[in-house]
Order: C-alpha cells, then structure tokens, then sequence
C-alpha cells in the first residue's frame, strides 16, 4: 500500500436495516491494535446477535466473524477498510437479528456495505509521516527555539532539564525534518546541531 493513506478524524456511526436485520457500523482512528482491540470492547452491544470487526494500523490486522459463517462479516469489514483508502481505522458492526437468513453473499455485502459507506461519509485526515530530531540547547535559547517549533510545525515530545542545559526530542512531519534542524542551527548560529534519531 503506496498511496497516500487516511484515518478518521474522530468516531462515526452508520445503520442500515438489512432484510429486518439492524446493522450498525462504528468506526473510530486508533493507534495500535491494542487500542483497537479496548475500543471494540467499548462500544459493542452485548445484547446484540453479533459484533464483528476489523482492524488495520499499519501492517497489522485483525478481523472477527463473532459466530457467523467464516469469512462473512470481519473479512468483509477489512475490505472495506482498505477498499476506502484508511489506515489506523477500526470498525465494528453489530447486528441484530431481524428473522430473514441472508446466506453467506448476502452477509458478506451488509457488513461490508454497511462498514464501506460508515467509512466513506466519516471526516477524515491524511496520516503524515513523522519523525524525530533529538537535540541539546543551552537554558537561555530554550525559549527562543521553543517559540520557533511552534512555527515549523514541530512539537516538543521530550524535554530533560539537566545541569548545563535542555536536552530536547522534536517530532514533525518526514519532509520538514531537515529543513527545521537547518533552521535550528541558523537561530543558534551554529551552536545546537540537532540530528535524527530513531524511536
């Protein structure tokens, strides 16, 4: 998967009835599968027939048909994840039982339907690369460096305050890396010298 990726700018909800079945997809972003994972447990609905759902965060991936027919529903859901171009996305969709069977297409297209048109009218936002800088200042620059992230689109992830100055960790975006530690070195006229680091 090359192509530009989103997740979900918050939780989204969407219901159809289905055959007098009642199927609800939820979709929310999440950073890894252990969020995901705490979120279904969340907002599942004990009382309903099934909760089946799919995960996606990165190369990881999970999905669960909750008692129907193998590869009907979880399947279908991460379909649909990837189908709508989404990464770092969970969905659940619960079902309530309305009476009619649907038979194994019919399942497969209400929980990926259902899962695929949640996904598609939810907000979205572009997942960005990020990276790290890791670099040391002394405390009088501290305030003017600071100030100066805050315009490079750069945050402070760690801050260690140590005897003879800050030792500080930035996360940007992948493409701004080199141009904010060029600017870092120009304010500080060469004195701080940040340098990428791995996390």
């Amino acid at each position: 998967m090359s192509a530009a990726l989103d997740t979900l700018a918050g939780p989204w909800r969407h219901e159809e009835d289905i055959r007098k079945s009642r199927f609800l997809a939820q979709a929310a972003p999440v950073a890894s599968p252990a969020d995901a994972l705490a979120w279904f447990a969340a907002v599942g609905d004990p009382a309903a027939t099934h909760n089946c759902w799919a995960y996606r965060v990165g190369d990881a991936y999970r999905f669960n048909d909750d008692g129907e027919p193998g590869g009907t529903a979880g399947r279908p859901i991460l379909q649909a994840i990837d189908g709508q171009g989404c990464d770092r996305v969970a969905v659940v969709v619960t079902r309530w039982y309305g009476g009619i069977k649907l038979g194994a297409g019919g399942l497969a297209r209400a929980y990926g339907g259902t899962a695929a048109e949640c996904l598609r009218l939810a907000p979205r936002v572009p997942i960005v690369a990020t990276g790290h800088l890791a670099l040391r200042c002394d405390f009088g620059e501290l305030a003017l460096v600071s100030a100066r992230l805050r315009e490079m689109e750069a945050s402070i992830e760690e801050e260690t305050f140590e005897a003879d100055g800050v030792r500080l960790v930035l996360r940007a975006p992948v493409d701004r890396l080199d141009a904010i530690a060029a600017r870092v070195v120009d304010l500080t006229r060469g004195r701080v010298q940040p340098r990428r680091v791995d996390r």
